[in-house]
This record gives structure tokens, sequence and C-alpha cells, in this order.
């Protein structure tokens, strides 16, 4: 099963009525999240203005709205750069994602009709039937939006947006190596149940729960990741010592 993070027929229609800077911008934070552009990559104002067949400047308003997602940095010497992100910030934006989810959970899945239920069970199913990391980024992505937008408010839906974008394109390899699929699918059943019986701060408390365990398993993957590395470098004047003695006997 492919997934596409293209945008949808309903979402090019809205497209159609954007202006040529957050069009850019779509198609560009479309390939940082879905990895064609990896972290590190020079995004050259020039370049971008041939490819999108305009002047520089919706290019650098484009680049400027990223900027202001996190998604693009800027360094002395090489301008605007896909941004990377430390393990450390990475775990500050979970923590805004607690706050921001959870308070959406209290005041919007009361308001949850049939059709609310419906989608994050099709989103769930979809996620099941997913191959990839990238495929499980997306799904998840997916359900955490679809369970803010009874809140109805839009701010709100999308500073939980910029955030889960922020985070996901960080945390789902890693999380995947830490724990796979299946327990991250099991918190979301678990909280698509507590969405039927329209339990907001159940759901509030089962959404803190699951984000504070990706933070913690993103925390413990980079530490025994460090500590890899220090085996690594500790081992390897050994293993000189060894290629000399070698050589010489």
């Amino acid at each position: 099963m492919q997934l596409s993070l293209m945008p949808t027929p309903e979402s090019r229609n809205k497209s159609a009525t954007k202006g040529l800077p957050e069009v850019i911008r779509d198609q560009l934070r479309y390939e940082i999240l879905s990895g064609t552009l990896p972290v590190g990559t020079q995004l050259r104002q020039d370049a971008l203005a041939e490819r999108f067949q305009t002047s520089r400047l919706p290019v650098r308003e484009a680049l400027r709205q990223l900027e202001s997602e996190g998604l693009v940095t800027y360094l002395r010497n090489r301008g605007a750069v896909v941004a990377g992100m430390e393990v450390d910030q990475i775990c500050e934006l979970l923590d805004i994602r607690v706050a921001l989810e959870c308070y959406a959970a209290r005041i919007g899945v009361p308001n949850m009709v049939q059709h609310d239920i419906d989608q994050l069970t099709k989103i769930l199913a979809a996620y099941n039937a997913s191959e990839s990391v990238a495929e499980w980024a997306e799904y998840n992505r997916r359900f955490h939006l679809a369970l803010s937008a009874p809140a109805n408010n839009r701010r709100l839906r999308r500073l939980i947006e910029e955030f889960c974008l922020n985070t996901d394109r960080y945390t789902h390899e890693m999380m995947s190596i830490a724990t796979g699929k299946e327990g991250p699918q099991s918190d979301h059943y678990q909280i698509l149940d507590a969405c039927k019986q329209r339990d907001g701060e159940k759901v509030a408390s089962l959404l803190e729960k699951h984000i504070l365990e990706t933070k913690h398993n993103l925390l413990a993957t980079a530490r025994i990741r460090s500590v890899e590395s220090e085996r690594g470098r500790e081992a390897e004047p050994d293993l000189l010592a060894l290629k000399g003695a070698r050589l010489h006997s």
C-alpha cells in the first residue's frame, strides 16, 4: 500500500485560491516532511525561483513561513536550509503537544458526532494496513489532527498541526525502532473507545500518557545510541592497534 502525502483533491481545490508563496510553501513543506528534502539541504532562492518559474520574492516569503514553522533555518554563508532538531528540542515540543492536544480533547470530544468517530476509525484501519514507517507517521498525524477538529477552534488546530508535523518528522523513525507499530496503535484504539463514550477527560488522560510515552522512548533511544557511539569510539583505538600488530606480524 502506497501512501501519498501530497495534497488531496479537496486541498488542491483550496490551493487554487492560494497565493504563490503559499503554493510554494506547501510543496516545500511536503518535500521536507516526506524526506525528499533531508535535514541540511540547502534551499537556494534563485534555484527555487527557477523551479517554480517565478521571482525570488514569493520564494522568500514561502521560506519565511517555513522558518516560522521550524522547518527551515538560516545558516551563515549557506542561507536557508532544511532545519534539524536536537532531542531536547523535540521533547519540549512534545510537552507543548500535551498541553494543546489535551485541552482540545477536553473541549472537543463532547462535541463529537458519528462522522468524527467514523473518520478516526477509518484512519486507524489505514494505519493497520500501512507497511512503512513514513505511512505510520502520516496516519498518526492524521489521527491526532482529527481528534482536535471537534474543538471547533481553527487557531488551536493550526498550532497542534504545527507541533505534530515538527515532532513526527523527527520521532517516527526512532519510535519505530523502539516500539514498532503495535504499541502506539494500541493506545490509539483506547483513545478511540473513550471518544465513543464522549469522555473528554479520559481522552485527555490517555493522550497525555501516549505523548509522554513517545517522549520517554525517544530519550531512551537517544541514550542507547549515545552509549553505543561511545563504545564504538573506545573500541576504535584497540582495532587500530590490532591492525598494526597484524601488519608487523
